[in-house]
């Protein structure tokens, strides 16, 4: 038999006496009751520097909500642990409403779910730490680890339903919502593409490459049956339509029964993040075909008129080049200038003879020479330089256009 040395006898009694005691899981939660504030602020610390969804200011409602949302769902936590029966009407609440929440802002709830996770993660490894700490055996750790992923489990699925309840909306809200997606992809500066895929997510609407929207007269009283995914704001001063995709030859006239008693423009196809560009260009084309400049239907197809619309952009600009390239006719009677001035179109559209521009113009071909020499002197020898040949012919052909819609 060995004999036990006195030191030895006593470094042996001191060490079992200086043991932490054995703990169960209820008195642990007790112990851990202390470290909650400590582990809530670690926990928001975390989430906001790891999702940048959470990293608002902590003094307005968001920092509130994401204040209560852990610390409920810590207390709620080890309340159960410690009494399996207590009621859980708080937790429930505010899980639901973070769910809500979520969608209220137009995201998917992967930034929730990874908030849980980090919860979770933080807080195990915490409780690992007391109960080392208090010598929880084993046995109580691992009941707590599956107390703690099936919590996580309860706590999410709340969140679930709290966000089904706002995307499970009745279709005018559906339709609030589609709006709303369709200002986003129409906002200036350009919305992020994130944040377009997550809303179209909550609406169901599949994002597309391109669009083509469509400018409508005001009065459409229902949503038009065009395409599947279109987009509407109706009830606007300038009501808009956006089909996904491109509409091509054969899709006109389906495009033009669905509008069928309102008139509208069809802007050109463009990418998503342009969408703004094809509806400017859509609106200004319903403009010029209420004037009676462009279009001889009820819906306007802007790919039918680009150089029109590029010559009608700017009313006031088209003006200011008129006045400086035909200034030199202004000193002649409107009868002098308007015979002139078809004679100049005629010659720059067919730069032929004079005969050939006699017959286009029913003349004779000695009027013709007559008013092209009174034209070099009105004009200062401006025809023999091309650029400014290039602009007397842009301002002649939007003067023409203007002047149809006129008469």
């Amino acid at each position: 038999m060995v004999e036990t040395m006195p030191d030895q006898a006593m470094a042996t009694s001191e060490h079992m006496q200086f043991r932490p005691p054995i703990v169960r899981a209820a008195q642990l939660a007790a112990i851990m009751r202390p470290e909650l504030p400590d582990l809530a602020r670690d926990i928001i610390a975390e989430i906001r520097e790891r999702i940048p969804e959470y990293a608002r200011p902590m003094d307005g409602p968001y920092g509130y909500w994401l204040r209560v949302g852990v610390q409920q769902a810590l207390a709620s936590f080890f309340d159960s642990v410690a009494d399996p029966t207590a009621p859980h009407e708080e937790r429930d609440q505010v899980c639901r409403m973070l769910g809500q929440q979520e969608a209220r802002e137009g995201r998917s709830l992967d930034s929730l779910q990874a908030a849980y996770r980090i919860g979770m993660r933080m807080g195990w490894r915490r409780v690992m730490e007391v109960g080392l700490r208090y010598n929880a055996p084993s046995s109580v750790m691992t009941s707590l680890a599956d107390a703690i992923f099936a919590y996580a489990d309860e706590i999410a699925s709340l969140s679930v339903q709290g966000y089904l309840e706002v995307k499970a909306l009745s279709e005018q809200s559906q339709q609030e919502w589609r709006r709303r997606l369709l200002r986003l992809i129409l906002e200036r500066p350009a919305a992020p593409l994130r944040a377009i895929a997550e809303l179209a997510d909550l609406v169901g609407w599949t994002v597309p490459d391109e669009v083509t929207l469509v400018a409508l007269e005001p009065g459409q009283l229902g949503m038009p049956e065009i395409a599947d995914g279109t987009l509407a704001d109706l009830g606007v001063t300038q009501p808009h339509l956006l089909l996904p995709g491109r509409v091509q030859l054969s899709d006109r006239p389906a495009v033009a029964a669905a509008l069928a008693g309102s008139r509208g423009a069809v802007g050109p196809t463009v990418l998503l993040a342009d969408a703004g560009h094809s509806l400017r260009w859509a609106r200004r084309a319903l403009t010029l075909a209420r004037s009676g400049v462009i279009g001889e239907s009820d819906v306007t197809f802007c790919e039918d008129y680009l150089v029109e619309l590029w010559l009608l952009a700017d009313d006031r600009l088209i003006d200011q080049l008129a006045q400086r390239q035909l200034g030199g006719l202004s000193a002649l009677s409107q009868g002098q200038r308007n015979r002139l001035e078809e004679t100049f179109g005629a010659w720059l559209e067919t730069r032929g003879t004079a005969p050939e521009m006699a017959e286009r113009l029913k003349v004779h071909p000695q009027t013709v020479r007559y008013r092209m020499r009174n034209l070099e002197r009105a004009l200062g020898g401006q025809l023999s330089d091309p650029d400014t040949r290039f602009a007397i012919e842009l301002v002649l052909r939007a003067t023409r256009l203007r002047d149809r819609a006129a008469r």
